[in-house]
């Protein structure tokens, strides 16, 4: 983990943003705290942040600060869903999701007309796994199956989707991090997919 790793010094030099900006961001929670990793260098116990995360969150931070509020922005950054909702029409008109993957969402729920938050998270999640090209349609099914009967069970939200196969059978997991399960040698994971990034792509996407 260490060389995804940026100490604060850095962080302050790349972004341009001040000690105060950093951690008045931290106070509103547009920053997560356990992105503040502390440990023990030759000066002392010093901060460090995951890089491409943190680098990326500040980014977002800079785009969005002159058309939202911190508290806007701090409901944006929330693992927990929002309370919004869509049309059919809405979702592929403005791109939030392909037609073949609210297809797949359809075929479970056919008289469903407006989509919440965490219908169009497990939709959203189907879509990201069906252009890498790796699942075909049913499997779609498998991954819209699970979102609905377990992801409730993770608080905030915070959890990764695991997509795997043995000897032709498709499995999908939701579980707080990916070391906690361990496969035998005849499965193979097919993709994995860190749930609370997906929900902050999500909610960018809507804004």
């Amino acid at each position: 983990m260490d060389q995804d790793l940026m100490s604060k010094k850095e962080l302050l030099d790349l972004t341009g943003i001040s000690y105060g900006q950093l951690y008045r961001w931290k106070r509103k929670n547009l920053i997560p705290e356990d992105w503040f990793i502390r440990k023990s260098t030759f000066t002392g116990q010093e901060t460090f942040f995951p890089k491409e995360r943190m680098l990326q969150r500040i980014e977002q931070i800079k785009n969005m600060k002159d058309g939202l509020s911190l508290d806007e922005m701090a409901n944006m950054f929330s693992p927990s869903p929002s309370n919004v909702s869509f049309t059919r029409e809405q979702l592929v008109s403005q791109n939030i999701v392909t037609e073949m993957a609210l297809e797949v969402f359809l075929s479970r729920h056919p008289d469903k007309q407006v989509f919440p938050f965490a219908d169009l998270l497990a939709i959203y999640l189907v879509d990201i796994a069906l252009k890498t090209g790796d699942i075909h349609l049913d499997e779609g099914g498998i991954i819209l199956e699970t979102m609905e009967e377990s992801y409730s069970r993770f608080e905030d939200g915070k959890c990764r989707l695991v997509f795997v196969r043995k000897l032709g059978v498709s499995l999908c997991i939701l579980c707080s991090t990916a070391d906690d399960v361990i496969f035998d040698s005849a499965t193979r994971v097919v993709f994995e997919f860190d749930v609370t990034k997906c929900v902050e792509d999500l909610k960018l996407k809507l804004v």
